[in-house]
């Protein structure tokens, strides 16, 4: 099958080649995903998952990828709940090989059913950002309606997602980015935006729930920021800056069939609308993946036209 591969963690995204590589083989509780749409995220290439097994043993050459679209092509022994032929999107396993390809193999439960009105690429561009932003809000950092979040990146793919769900939820969305991130932001439902090189983030006042996809000195000053009670959600490394008196937490996106079907059908009704960004095909995935611009949403590399 074709498929993207990495050799050379020094070389990133750089280092992409697309090659042929064997089917992947389906395991005990298995399916075999012939991919239509992948997602990719750029700092994959930053991931000690991308480049070791969980043993910690070097996995090169691997094919990058975690979101995907496509079709259940074989059930492994014991796979239950779905069915060859099914129209499927996911969030594949971090340290095995990836969806940049023809074929993945994943476990079942990191699926859920395609209802036939998404299309393939919408469904490959939500499982990591939709998923972290429904996980951030309302798993970890428990949104009330009425509340003021605080939404970092607020025109990128991750912030897209929180800044309607938080919207949805009733409430208040303050988006944050440089300053052409300002219509976008405040297009996909930000109440107000703060740019960030040119406004001050402190004058935003007291908010409940600050989504933070940057870190450092930004995080340092919204931690400042957040209300008794409320709540720092990070999902850039260990929170380095913590509230006074409130929570600081940290965490990996999971893969949940619940909170998939629950996004997909938010953005069948019309509720919630992807951010994508350049859509290529495979064969043209090393150039789209190594972007000489400054990427304007999620890149989705259709596998099958």
């Amino acid at each position: 099958m074709k498929a993207i591969v990495v050799t050379d963690q020094a070389a990133g995204t750089a280092g992409m080649t697309l090659t042929e590589r064997p089917e992947p083989l389906a395991a005990i509780n298995d399916v075999i995903v012939q991919i239509h749409a992948s997602g990719f995220v750029p700092t994959e290439m930053d991931w000690p998952s991308t480049w070791t097994d969980r043993a910690g043993h070097d996995k090169t050459p691997s094919i990058p990828g975690h979101e995907l679209a496509g079709v259940v092509a074989a059930l492994g022994y014991g796979t239950t709940g779905l069915s060859v032929g099914q129209r499927v999107f996911g969030l594949a396993d971090w340290h095995r090989d990836g969806t940049l390809a023809q074929y993945v193999a994943i476990e079942a439960r990191n699926l859920a059913p395609l209802p036939g009105d998404v299309d393939f690429t919408t469904a490959a561009s939500l499982p990591i950002s939709g998923l972290t932003a429904w996980q951030g809000l309302f798993q970890h950092g428990r949104l009330q309606a009425g509340q003021t979040v605080l939404a970092h990146g607020a025109a990128g793919a991750v912030g897209t997602m929180v800044t309607q769900l938080a919207r949805e939820a009733g409430a208040y969305v303050i988006g944050t980015g440089r300053a052409a991130d300002r219509t976008k932001a405040l297009d996909f439902g930000a109440h107000e935006f703060v740019d960030l090189d040119n406004d001050t983030l402190k004058d935003v006042g007291s908010v409940d729930l600050v989504f933070d996809v940057i870190g450092g000195d930004v995080q340092q000053q919204s931690a400042a920021l957040i209300k008794p009670g409320g709540t720092l959600v990070s999902i850039v490394g260990p929170v380095e800056a913590r509230p006074a008196d409130g929570l600081a937490v940290d965490f990996v996106v999971e893969a949940d069939r619940a909170d998939l079907g629950e996004i997909v059908q938010r953005v069948r009704d019309g509720r919630l609308r992807t951010n994508i960004g350049d859509v290529a095909s495979l064969d043209d995935a090393v150039g789209a993946l190594n972007p000489t611009t400054r990427r304007r949403g999620k890149t989705v590399i259709r596998v099958l036209p």
